[in-house]
């Protein structure tokens, strides 16, 4: 049997790449033949470094012709709906596309072809489903639990994403500004580490960083690979995140985090989250339970004080975040994958 793989954003390296890859190494494992579409082999190396997976058992070829003499093609939309050629084609969305005309008669004969339309989040979902007029699934993102541990804790406040401004507002800035507060009022044994990958065209956004924590411990991480994302998640405490922070959900949901893997990643590692009140944040934090949602920037620094002044209160919350990440592992990711295939 053979699989094709599609996802235009492939080079960008993130998590809705991760998720594709994560999509061709199951179906690797349940002995099709994958080809992933894309111009340059040379992406197989990056992408194993970025993510910590083992990409062997996967082609990458220039062209996968729509899913055409596959019998099974997982096809990324970059807001379009392609017509697809395979026995069973797997539409995917990994942004909650929104006004973009999706309801069209052309759209709604395009969508004869495709057998299920696969959503990251329950957020996503209801973007995509309104937007097109259909009713898709949701399989999570997956971890690799195995992968990630608790290490010896230090005073760390961890932000792992791509430093950007474009699709989603992953607002550095907004953490650093948070940071400067909370280290004046007295906490000065503490460290900000922002680390993640550089789009084409963040020069000048990083380089804003940088000036804006001038004077301040605050670390930046660019393009790490995943073996130094693991001790990163291993050795803080507190992970934050501000994605989404000053958009409007419903006008504007590509600047929200569509799931966020990394936040899972960090509660696997007992780091507690605290993140943002929006978007795929909600369905994986439960707020005082497993980690925190904020809603207003002067309550990111009041949750992070009333933690870390509280260590057993900090140590159950970290228990209790590890627990929760068990429901984003690769085996419930494929098991659901295989259950679609059928």
């Amino acid at each position: 049997m053979r699989a094709a793989i599609y996802n235009p954003y492939l080079d960008t390296l993130g998590g809705g790449e991760r998720y594709s890859m994560a999509v061709a190494r199951t179906l690797a494992f349940l002995d099709y033949i994958v080809d992933v579409e894309w111009k340059n082999e040379n992406i197989k190396t990056k992408l194993e470094e970025r993510f910590g997976m083992d990409f062997s058992r996967i082609n990458f070829v220039r062209d996968i012709k729509r899913g055409n003499g596959y019998d099974v093609c997982f096809w990324v939309s970059d807001g379009s709906i392609p017509t697809l050629f395979a026995r069973k084609n797997l539409l995917h969305f990994q942004i909650p596309f929104h006004q973009v005309k999706g309801n069209t008669l052309l759209n709604k004969m395009k969508l004869f072809r495709i057998n299920k339309i696969i959503c990251n989040s329950q957020f996503t979902k209801s973007f995509i489903d309104k937007e097109y007029g259909v009713s898709s699934i949701v399989i999570y993102p997956p971890v690799d639990l195995a992968k990630i541990k608790p290490k010896r804790k230090e005073n760390k406040i961890l932000f792992v994403g791509r430093f950007s401004q474009l699709t989603q507002a992953k607002n550095q800035d907004v953490l650093i500004r948070a940071f400067k507060k909370f280290y004046d009022q007295g906490y000065k044994n503490w460290e900000l580490i922002l680390a993640g990958g550089i789009e084409v065209g963040v020069g000048n956004y990083l380089d804003r960083l940088k000036k804006m924590a001038e004077g301040y411990p605050v670390k930046f991480i660019t393009n790490p690979p995943f073996k130094d994302v693991l001790t990163l998640f291993g050795e803080a405490k507190i992970f934050w995140s501000a994605t989404g922070y000053g958009a409007n959900a419903e006008k504007e949901p590509r600047k929200m985090e569509h799931f966020g893997i990394s936040v899972v990643e960090a509660m696997a590692a007992g780091c507690v989250p605290i993140v943002f009140n929006a978007g795929g944040h909600r369905e994986i934090v439960s707020n005082g339970k497993n980690g925190f949602l904020w809603t207003k920037l002067p309550d990111l620094v009041k949750i992070t004080k009333e933690l870390i002044l509280d260590n057993k209160y900090l140590r159950s919350i970290s228990k209790e975040a590890v627990l929760r990440s068990n429901k984003f592992s690769y085996g419930s990711f494929e098991k659901h994958v295989k259950e679609n295939l059928q």
